[in-house]
């Protein structure tokens, strides 16, 4: 038989050990416990906002509504109001994170290079204001002072720049090959080009987390918003339902209360809770195959 004719032969792989095996079949269930711990909660409030009063109130709803209710769902979506604050959410959460975007990548850009004179105390001013910061009253005045209030930009600039998210990029950019620059460089591309044209382009998964980062912030944020907002219609979605929250637990305190009252102030949160966190459970499955490989890129290294 010439080598040519001779019977392929498949090589042999290791037979797993008994001890790995083990450990597949731990590991699995201890991975699908903490999927189903995880899920429990949100299966939980999902079913609350569909149920009845009653069964809220009685204990009986777990995974699956009881007494089927849509009558919170209704009252909130059929305010005209719920829809104006919802766009301003959008509109809030859409600038503060292109904002908050853009200036984190360019401060974490330039602290990125080591040769830049003056980058230890940029980084120290950066750092300083994680641990220590004005306080709610000074705040409030440079904001009242500067003109902001009842204004986008009260929300949008405050927060413009999370510390963190700036060291995780820094530290990404810091990893990236200087070879990649100095060849730029030599072609004669400046550094807004470089940064444009070479360094975003390589730079897609830390930027979708940060993204990511920065749009959930803004968009469960309510705290500013009530602080600086005074007239109703500029409230974000989130002080909307907070107040709807306040009210329908006031009136579900009293004796008198109505069942329409009643059924609110039993199932409010679960329904604000879903209202809120819809949007972004849509967003994120568009992101999150850059969200892990965003953050180990991007990790601060010892």
């Amino acid at each position: 038989m010439s080598v040519l004719e001779a019977p392929a032969t498949r090589p042999q792989g290791l037979r797993p050990s008994r001890g790995y095996r083990v450990f597949q079949v731990f590991n699995g269930v201890a991975l699908t416990l903490v999927v189903v711990l995880t899920l429990f909660p949100f299966g939980n409030i999902l079913a609350r906002s569909f149920s009845g009063e009653h069964e809220i109130r009685s204990g009986q709803v777990s995974l699956l509504p009881r007494g089927f209710n849509l009558t919170t769902y209704r009252i909130v979506m059929s305010d005209a109001m719920f829809w104006t604050n919802y766009r301003n959410t959008v509109v809030y959460t859409v600038v503060a994170t292109a904002l908050a975007l853009a200036l984190t990548t360019c401060y974490a850009y330039v602290l990125s290079k080591r040769q830049l004179k003056g980058r230890g105390l940029l980084v120290a001013i950066a750092v300083f204001t994680m641990f220590f910061n004005g306080g709610l009253i000074p705040n409030y005045v440079l904001v009242s002072s500067l003109g902001l209030r009842n204004t986008l930009w009260a929300i949008v600039l405050p927060n413009a720049i999370n510390v963190f998210n700036l060291l995780v990029m820094k530290a990404f950019f810091e990893s990236m090959p200087t070879e990649l620059e100095e060849s730029a460089a030599v072609d004669g591309t400046g550094t807004y080009g470089t940064l444009w044209r070479i360094v975003l382009p390589l730079s897609k998964a830390v930027l979708a987390t940060m993204l990511l980062f920065y749009a959930v912030a803004f968009w469960n944020s309510w705290f500013p918003g009530f602080l600086y907002m005074d007239r109703q219609e500029l409230f974000p979605v989130t002080v909307y339902l907070r107040n709807l929250i306040a009210g329908a637990t006031g009136g579900a305190d009293q004796t008198a209360a109505s069942d329409t009252a009643l059924q609110i102030g039993a199932n409010i949160q679960a329904v604000t809770i879903v209202l809120t966190m819809l949007p972004i459970l849509l967003v994120y499955p568009f992101i999150q195959r850059f969200f892990v490989s965003g953050v180990m890129l991007g990790a601060v290294k010892g």
